[in-house]
This record gives C-alpha cells, structure tokens and sequence, in this order.
C-alpha cells in the first residue's frame, strides 16, 4: 500500500512578513496513521526538497503525541527535508493520495497545474483522495472528465469562515475555504469550531481542522482496505 502526501511549498502568509508552511499535526497525524497500518509514505511538493512547517504548528500548545513522535523521527524529518517534486510524480504508482493543510496551500497548490492533473488523475483512476482543513482548497478547481467542478454536489469539510474569524486571520487568507467549497457546488458541513468532522463520499474524504486529521486519515485507509 503506497500513499501519496502532498505538501505546500509555500512559506509566506501573505503580506504580514510572517512564516507559514503546512500545519503539523495535519502531517505528523495521517504520516503515522499511514505508517502504522502497514503503507509506504511518499511526500512530495510542489517546488520538491523541503517543505516548510508553519512555525506556529509546533509551539507548545499545539504539539500533540504525532508531532513529537515526527520530531524524533529522523527517517520523517529527512523525508520533509527532500520531499519530490510534484510534477515528476506519477499518479499510477500509489493507491491513494492525501493534502495536509496549513496556510501554505492556499497560496500555491490551490491552483498548482501539477497538483491539479495529480487529483483530476486520481479520481479518473477510481483511487482515494484525502484532504484536511485549510487543504480542502486544493479541490476547488479539480474539474471532472466532463469539465463540471470535482467537488459539485458531493460532501465536503474544510476549515470553517468561523474558525477562522475566531483567529482573527479572515482579512489575512486569500479566500475563505468554506465559502470556495460551496461555489464550487460542494455540499459543504462542519461541527462546532475546532472539534472534529470528516466527511467522506464516494473516494473522497475531508476533514476540517487540525483535529480531524487523524479521523480523516482513518477514513482514507478504509477506502483503501
């Protein structure tokens, strides 16, 4: 079993002069859950080489058992140094494919050309597509055979307008994820702020923060098994 991470290559949130990348634990958690259930991990990138991690994502408060495993980790912490570049990636060559979040994506594989053929590839193949948080963005512009949006009419979770004025960050993002999913058709849900909530329809699972990464890991794997 062979599963595809893709990660942002972007490191600047937008103008504030702040660092961003891709949110920890969306990596650490389906990385191990991956790991743990017998799949072989590839992370790749839009740019290839090191994915920057959001320096936010590894304070105190938002470390988690995931993350410190992935620190001690020398074998994960090499592989975020010298993830592939996307776009020498062949879809063929993995069962399933997973987009952690972070503010990264929304600055890049939001609209990468590579990250785009890579998820219209998958789900012409029939294989499983996973996204978290602010990674549900990814999606927006997949398309189907038939050019409709991917994402038209089907469930989708993503990070909330209301977690994300709870940040105080609604001015800062270059779009809102929730209302992007739902004019593209999504057929879009979410819980209270910050809890847990993974949808899954037909090969396509969303979660929509932090704390549904683990879940929507899981969630792939089943489609997968």
């Amino acid at each position: 079993m062979n599963i595809l991470i893709v990660l942002t290559s972007h490191d600047k949130f937008g103008d504030t002069g702040k660092p961003t990348g891709f949110w920890f634990e969306e990596l650490a958690a389906p990385y191990y859950t991956f790991l743990d259930a017998g799949a072989k991990v590839t992370l790749a990138s839009p740019a290839g080489g090191a994915a920057p991690l959001d320096p936010a994502s590894n304070e105190p408060a938002f470390q988690t058992d995931f993350t410190r495993r992935f620190e001690a980790d020398a074998d994960a912490t090499k592989a975020v140094a010298n993830t592939r570049k996307l776009s020498d990636v062949d879809v063929a060559d993995y069962d399933a494919v997973f987009y952690p979040g972070g503010y990264g994506p929304l600055w890049d594989l939001v609209s990468d050309a590579a990250s785009l053929a890579l998820i219209e590839a998958a789900a012409r193949a029939g294989k499983p597509i996973g996204a978290v948080c602010h990674a549900s963005a990814v999606l927006r512009d997949a398309k189907t055979p038939d050019g409709k949006p991917l994402i038209q009419g089907r469930k989708v979770a993503g990070f909330t307008n209301a977690e994300e004025e709870a940040l105080g960050l609604t001015a800062v993002v270059p779009f809102s994820v929730e209302d992007a999913l739902k004019q593209k058709g999504g057929d879009y849900s979410s819980a209270g702020n910050f809890e847990a909530h993974v949808v899954t329809d037909g090969l396509l699972v969303t979660g929509q923060n932090p704390a549904s990464a683990a879940p929507a890991a899981k969630a792939l794997l089943a489609l997968i098994n």
